[in-house]
């Protein structure tokens, strides 16, 4: 069986196993749960939580496979006269420092690359890498494929962008010769963007790569997923310190308070009443792309919710490349997003993630470390990379928080 048709298949038991808890809840709707229950319905959602868990890894083993396959396509279909002969040497001295990281193939690699120095034994990689590099990135983060990715700064160390703070209020209705009213309520501020450093250090067994066809993608497979977890960290919960500003993170350079919304649920229980009051307090204008965001934890407990004609507002996905719907939008599950179900603290987030802009340096290095553990055989690689991130329209946000 293959890994796509066991995510398949595990989408599938999921699904059985919420008919399962559903089927028990609603037995149960009117009356206390007897302690036999009690113990189906712990087994039942613990094997809910393991199994999308289950689906999660192996979408992310999936999608390493999918990197891999494709690169070995791509030097199959590229390895006649498609690309020129210094860009052969360029890739294939790239990889030997990769794999080696002795000084020689490092000159020789400098030496090609005369359009891109190295400085103090960094490695800038080949425009081909960092593009696959920054593509894989988005692909283990859904942020940086939802939201709104801009060009690369080229020179400059900011990008300044204008921001509404106050809309405009002066139409009216009038007669043909009368004159309108001049509006003095529209203001403009402005935020901005200034990649900040990251790094990320990645250990692979020198074994692995010497034995292994198209070592380069093993190693982007794995400084995405490490960047990624660091990138969607920021993006959820970021201080905007030296780092992204997170959806999360209440600041008025991003999504102030008056974006909450508590209103229909308890101090430690999401409710209906209080998605739908989250859902409808974002405009209708920001309503077609938007999305939900939440942690595992919390759509367990969501899961469970019922409308008022007693159907369950949470819909499973069973196929591959639908997502999970609830209040017939989808959701995004994140394990960086807040789950913690006490008084006063968010829960989630409903809207238009087109709206949090990303901004990244060119600036993008390797440093392979050959030396520092040679001892167990093998190779550390450390990657630094600038990025920044926001949210730029608080009006098309509303964060769930608990009453």
């Amino acid at each position: 069986m293959s890994l796509a048709q066991r995510i398949i298949e595990n989408k599938q038991e999921r699904a059985n196993v919420y008919e399962g808890i559903k089927a028990i809840l609603g037995e149960f709707e009117n009356k206390e749960m007897d302690q036999l229950k009690k113990d189906e319905m712990s087994k039942l959602e613990a094997k809910f939580d393991n199994l999308n868990e289950t689906i999660i890894s192996a979408e992310k083993n999936l999608e390493r496979e999918r990197i891999v396959g494709e690169r070995q396509t791509y030097l199959d279909n590229n390895s006649g006269a498609n690309i020129t002969a210094k860009q052969k040497e360029i890739h294939n001295a790239f990889m030997a420092h990769m794999v080696s990281g002795d000084s020689n193939s490092l000159s020789i690699y400098n030496a090609l690359q005369q359009d891109n120095p190295t400085q103090a034994g960094y490695l800038v990689p080949p425009q081909e890498f960092r593009m696959e590099l920054i593509r894989e990135i988005a692909d283990f983060t859904f942020m940086r494929a939802k939201g709104k990715v801009l060009a690369p700064l080229n020179g400059a160390q900011s990008l300044g962008y204008p921001t509404r703070t106050a809309g405009m209020s002066s139409f009216a209705w009038g007669t043909e010769i009368g004159a309108p009213t001049a509006d003095t309520a529209l203001t403009f501020g402005k935020r901005e963007f200034k990649p900040r450093p990251g790094a990320s250090e990645i250990i692979i067994s020198r074994t692995l790569l010497r034995n292994m066809t198209g070592a380069d993608a093993l190693v982007r497979s794995e400084i995405a997923e490490d960047v990624g977890i660091g990138l969607e960290t920021a993006y959820m919960t970021g201080d905007g310190n030296n780092k992204p500003l997170g959806l999360f993170t209440n600041s008025v350079d991003g999504i102030p308070a008056a974006r909450d919304v508590s209103t229909g649920n308890t101090a430690t229980e999401i409710k209906i009443d209080g998605l739908i009051e989250a859902k409808y307090s974002v405009k209708g204008q920001y309503q077609t792309n938007a999305e939900w965001i939440f942690h595992r934890l919390v759509i367990k407990q969501l899961a469970k919710l019922k409308d008022s004609d007693g159907q369950y507002i949470w819909q499973p996905s069973i196929t591959m490349g639908t997502p999970d719907m609830l209040l017939g939008k989808p959701v995004n599950m994140s394990e960086f997003a807040p789950y913690t179900m006490t008084t006063g603290l968010y829960a989630g987030i409903f809207g238009d993630l087109n709206r949090y802009w990303i901004c990244d340096s060119l600036t993008l290095e390797i440093q392979v470390l050959l030396e520092l553990l040679a001892r167990t055989n093998q190779i550390s690689y450390i990657t630094r990379l600038e990025t920044d991130g926001a949210p730029t329209l608080a009006a098309a946000f509303a964060r769930v928080k608990l009453g």
